[in-house]
């Protein structure tokens, strides 16, 4: 999983899986959810971010990481 902030258009884009979505269906006003070819969620796009989520602070609980990456 992998978390991309945009921020020239303010939006987040949770990225659940590399696989390509082919298709997108808005769940919420300005939250987007894509979909796979096998009808999987690849991702999530939350535009406004800023103003839903609180981005200064990132949070895991429970997570059996293997490895962990930071930028």
């Amino acid at each position: 999983m992998k978390l991309h902030y945009y921020a020239e258009t303010d939006s987040l884009y949770i990225e659940l899986s590399p696989a390509a979505g082919v298709e997108t269906r808005e769940i919420a006003d300005g939250v987007n959810v894509d979909l796979g070819s096998e009808g999987a969620v690849v991702g999530i796009d939350i535009d406004g971010a800023s103003q839903r989520l609180d981005l200064a602070t990132l949070e895991t609980e429970g997570l059996p990481l293997v490895k962990l990456k930071a930028a």
